[in-house]
């Protein structure tokens, strides 16, 4: 990555939202990997002929983001899809107690279709386009609560497979990052309530028609480039939906 600037030059806006825009550049083209180091702030003032408060401060903004993460002592480093980050950063269903559970995630199916108006406009593709459509239920203490149907671009996953998908090591979106290079920063959900259909009815085991909280969540990595559509439909009888954003780790 290379680049300097002019301090002066105001009309293309403050300097450290300039060098925060290479360095996000950078990590979309996955000169760091995830987990490992960027350079330090010294080498990066020295590269871009910025000063080291230029630097830090287009980095707080990251770190502010999640997309990078300061380990006292250690470094900045990019920040990894696991476990951790999924539950407290992209899963919101949790109990009558509030605690947060790791669900437990079964395949239902996995299949090419053609994506219709509704996927083709959330994933910015044109319609009839081929999509991976994939659907999960997945339970938590023992019961099924949600299930998920995910459309991804064909293009992007080309060589996505059934056993890839069932046999990924970690979380979905680590799978995205880990092996497509592409990394989930963030997510917009719609909320609302909805009856349950047949078939989800029968996996959830309630009343066909019964109530269920609908949620439509779109993730975006670098750029705000949509690569995911979600659309889940969660019993809440026993289970509520929580974002508490500011107690994230």
């Amino acid at each position: 990555m290379h680049g300097t600037f002019e301090q002066n030059d105001l009309a293309l806006g403050p300097l450290y939202k300039r060098v925060k825009t290479l360095l996000v550049e950078g990590l979309a083209r996955g000169d760091w990997q995830p987990n490992g180091a960027i350079p330090s702030e010294s080498r990066l003032a020295e590269q871009y002929n910025v000063s080291i408060g230029t630097i830090r401060k287009a980095i707080d903004e990251l770190v502010a983001e999640k997309i990078l993460v300061r380990q006292q002592g250690r470094g900045t480093f990019v920040a990894a899809h696991g476990e951790d980050r999924f539950l407290y950063h992209f899963f919101h269903i949790v109990g009558s107690d509030r605690v947060k559970h790791f669900p437990v995630a079964k395949l239902l199916s996995f299949k090419k279709v053609r994506a219709d108006a509704l996927v083709a406009e959330r994933l910015g593709l044109t319609r009839n386009d081929r999509v991976i459509q994939i659907q999960n239920v997945l339970w938590l203490e023992g019961k099924a609560i949600e299930v998920d149907t995910i459309y991804l671009s064909s293009a992007l996953f080309a060589d996505l497979t059934r056993e890839i998908f069932v046999s990924r090591p970690s979380t979905i979106y680590q799978l995205y990052q880990v092996r497509y290079g592409l990394n989930v920063i963030r997510t917009t959900e719609r909320l609302r309530a909805a009856a349950a259909r047949a078939d989800e009815a029968a996996v959830l085991e309630i009343p066909e028609g019964a109530p269920v909280l609908e949620i439509e969540r779109i993730a975006f990595t670098y750029s705000d480039a949509p690569i995911e559509f979600r659309v889940s439909r969660v019993n809440t009888a026993q289970h509520v939906y929580l974002n508490d954003l500011d107690r994230m780790p």
